[in-house]
């Protein structure tokens, strides 16, 4: 899967109503993935950690705890490219996802749910 493709699945699969926890993204991104060839599971790990790491600065996440940096940078990748791209541009677009806690802890273990789906086994990769 190439970036364009992962963007294009998370708003795909993005719910029209307000989903702050990314719940419902998450579900809808493991009912589409397990539906899917392994190959295209594993290629949305390997974005979704790609872009995990490319919001994994020091500016974005002085005050925040490892789990809350990680959750929060989550919640940014749920908001789509264009959110994404603009905190890559500019650190302080990062601030309300901080302050408010906005988090998506769910999205990382998309891939994981949806490998279990398509192998019946869980996934022993390291993390996303």
């Amino acid at each position: 899967m190439n970036e364009d493709a992962f963007w294009q699945l998370i708003e795909d699969c993005r719910p029209t109503e307000p989903d702050p926890d990314a719940e419902v993204l998450a579900a809808t991104l493991t009912e589409r993935l397990a539906h899917s060839p392994l190959s295209l599971v594993i290629g949305f790990a390997e974005q979704l950690s790609w872009a995990l790491y490319r919001l994994d600065r020091k500016e974005y996440g002085n005050d925040l705890s490892g789990d809350a940096f990680l959750y929060t940078r989550a919640a940014v990748v749920a908001a789509g490219r264009t959110a994404f791209d603009g905190v890559l541009q500019d650190p302080a677009a990062f601030t309300p996802y901080a302050i408010d806690l906005i988090w998506a802890e769910p999205l990382l273990y998309t891939p994981y749910r949806a490998y279990e789906r398509i192998t019946g086994e869980e996934w022993g990769r390291g993390s996303v």
